[in-house]
Formats: structure tokens, sequence, C-alpha cells
């Protein structure tokens, strides 16, 4: 482990390649789990008052879904999450015209509509931070769906902490990650 700030990060995130390949996947990521996407109370917010923006990218059961279950809601296990359809599929995806899973509330980001690009849980996968009282465990986890972006991530030589930066900024800024790629370069030389 290596300790940054608030945070002790695994290992992993360093030595391990990562490159998300959709065209393999298909983005399983959205409908692989067994849960919806953690969220944090601000970001339930957010995807309440803007959900007209990505409303219009969903599916009808989707939309449904949502109207009946709320725009967030408290899993098995206490943790305020995504709504899903069927018990599988985030209600914020919709498959595109190459039949991949893709997040409504990232397009209406790339369109504009919206300042919220998608939870940062999404953000940062296959990263999975934990929040304790004194530090947060920054940890990667390695599923089996994620196989195609490990293979492309090990072709490209690219550290998932590299193919992670902007998310990885985003939840703690420049200067963290300024302080990730020291600790990289320590370890790359054995330091």
């Amino acid at each position: 482990m290596i300790e940054i700030g608030r945070t002790l990060i695994s290992l992993d995130i360093f030595e391990k390649h990562f490159l998300c390949d959709l065209l393999k996947c298909k983005g399983a990521c959205c409908i692989e789990g067994d849960s919806g996407a953690p969220l944090t109370e601000e970001e339930a917010k957010t995807i309440e008052k803007n959900y007209a923006a990505y409303r219009a990218y969903l599916p009808k059961k989707h939309i449904r879904e949502i109207e009946k279950q709320g725009f967030s809601v408290i899993d098995s296990d206490g943790d305020l999450v995504t709504p899903l359809v069927n018990n599988r599929q985030c209600a914020y995806s919709f498959y595109d015209e190459n039949g991949i899973l893709k997040c409504s509330i990232e397009k209406a980001y790339f369109e504009r509509k919206t300042t919220f690009r998608k939870p940062v849980s999404c953000h940062l996968f296959p990263i999975r931070i934990t929040e304790y009282k004194r530090f947060d465990a920054v940890n990667y986890q390695e599923l089996d769906i994620c196989k195609p972006g490990r293979q492309c991530g090990f072709s490209n030589q690219l550290p998932l902490y590299k193919f992670l930066k902007e998310p990885l900024i985003r939840k703690y800024g420049e200067e963290w990650y300024n302080e990730v790629e020291i600790a990289a370069k320590h370890l790359q030389q054995g330091t």
C-alpha cells in the first residue's frame, strides 16, 4: 500500500494495466453486479435535479422503473445507489446503435445538456474506494467482465492510475494525483 494524504492506495493501481475496450465488453459494468452504482448524497440530488437532461435517452422501461423506485435507492447493504432494471441493469443506461451499453447521464454531459458527467464511482471503475473515518482505501476491483480492458491496457502498456487520471483528479485533486505519479516513479525505480 502507498499512503498519500488520507488515502491508502493498493499497489495494483500502479502495477496493473487497463484500458476499457467497449467493443469487446459491450459496457458490461453497467449490467453486472448485485447493486446499482454507488452514489454520494450530493450525486443523488444532482441526478434528480438534472433528470430531464438525460431522460430522452432512456428506454421507456427504464423511465418507468425510475418513476417507480426513485432517482436513487438504498440497496441491501444500506448504500445509496442507482436503481436497477430487472435487478441487473443500471436504470440510467441504454444500448447504442452498436449494442454497447452507455450512460444516459454521460451522454447528456457530452452533449452539453448538464455539467454533471456521471457518478464518480462509475467514472473511477474498476477502482473502488472504501471510505473509512481516517482514510480512504483505493483498490482495484478485478472482474472477469473487464478481461478485455486488462488485455487492451497491457497491449498499450497503460497503468491503471494513468487510464483513470481524470476521475482520480476529480475525486482527490491535481496535487494528490501529482503525488501518485511521483510514487509510481519511485516504485518503477525500486526506491
